[in-house]
């Protein structure tokens, strides 16, 4: 196991595009750390630094204490599970697992014994002396992942490693892969564009937008205390309903309905004639009326039953939302529905640096 330090990182690239910026983390021995955020923020790019196979424009990079920036990807002893598996077509699973080890020079006898054990944690045994192209696609990445954690490195980086799997095998490699980590304890740091991967895998999320890191947390505190807008849309499903506004007498307006912010932000008067973003999340409501809330009177547009839960799209005037309720309460399209979203469960951000607003 390693522990990595990340100090004001950046990639610059010879066109002058910056990818990466002032990129900082500690991770510690042991750790599962996911990288999250949408296509082009720099999340792969940071992770390809940390494996050396990018150039690190200006900033330090540490494994245990020492500096690693000149170091090539073998030294840093650094194992890599990528998008694509890259398993070798002409080779078996048992060779391509052992691949790495057999590069090393290890006994033959040593390689089998930790080949057939790491197939058996992977589920793999009964296809050792098969081809790739005779697998799956689940299969084929647990090859690949075998042939990262046999190696016994410091650390395990994987990029997209769920990307090319369909929805069920995608369940199923999280659960193998949170296992893994569980039997191995390495310090792990894993690549997504998906927040359900990163809030079921990750002891903390790193959540990057153009470049820059928006907010680093245990999945409890992105998804309960988002520090801005980015975050608190990006991480759940659906997602955080958002309604902007300019404050007028210390309240906004959600179609007819008239919010009084004093009672969510004794400083509201500060924010007269300022916008602030008013958000909520499609499952912090209740239905009907209740004490210590906002209720909200709205149109239902259209409704998503999806098993245990309904997604219901509501309108208000020419403000749009989303209620995530009980399918047993799902209300018909073109009702006209109360719902009530108690206090608690309201954010508020300041609608010009989408920063959140401590309202205590």
């Amino acid at each position: 196991m390693a522990y990595l330090t990340l100090k004001n990182i950046n990639k610059i690239y010879p066109n002058g595009f910056h990818a990466v910026h002032n990129f900082n983390l500690e991770i510690e021995k042991g750790e599962f750390v996911v990288f999250v955020g949408p296509s082009g923020c720099g999340k792969s790019t940071t992770l390809r630094m940390i494996a050396g196979l990018e150039d690190i424009s200006n900033g330090e990079f540490l494994i245990n204490g020492k500096r690693a920036n000149e170091m090539g990807p073998r030294e840093r002893e650094i194992a890599m599970v990528f998008q694509s598996y890259a398993l070798y077509p002409q080779m078996t699973v048992f060779d391509n697992i052992a691949f790495g080890l057999t590069l090393q020079g290890v006994d033959e006898d040593i390689i089998e014994e930790r080949v057939k054990n790491i197939a058996g944690i992977l589920g793999l045994t009964d296809y050792l002396d098969r081809l790739p192209r005779a697998l799956s696609g689940g299969q084929r990445q647990r090859v690949a992942i075998g042939r990262a954690i046999i190696r016994k490195v410091g650390v395990f980086l994987m990029d997209e490693p769920l990307s090319n799997l369909d929805a069920k095998q995608r369940v199923t490699m999280r659960y193998e892969i949170a296992q893994i980590h569980q039997n191995t304890g390495a310090t792990t740091i894993y690549v997504t564009h998906d927040q359900t991967e990163a809030m079921t895998l990750a002891d903390r999320i790193v959540v990057m937008k153009d470049g820059y890191v928006q907010q680093v947390g245990t999945p409890y505190q992105l998804y309960f205390e988002p520090q801005n807008v980015f975050v608190a849309g990006f991480i759940g499903e659906p997602p955080m309903n958002f309604l902007r506004g300019t404050v007028k007498n210390g309240a906004l307006r959600f179609g007819d309905n008239l919010i009084d912010l004093k009672k969510k932000l004794p400083s509201v008067d500060k924010y007269e004639d300022k916008e602030i973003v008013f958000g909520f999340r499609p499952e912090g409501i209740q239905l009907g009326r209740c004490e210590n809330a906002y209720e909200i009177t709205a149109n239902v547009e259209l409704t998503e039953m999806l098993g245990d839960n309904t997604n219901v799209y509501i309108t208000a005037g020419s403000d749009h939302a989303i209620l995530k309720v009980d399918s047993h309460d799902t209300p018909e399209t073109d009702a006209v529905i109360t719902f009530s979203i108690p206090f608690e469960s309201v954010y508020l951000f300041d609608g010009e640096t989408e920063t959140v607003i401590n309202c205590k």
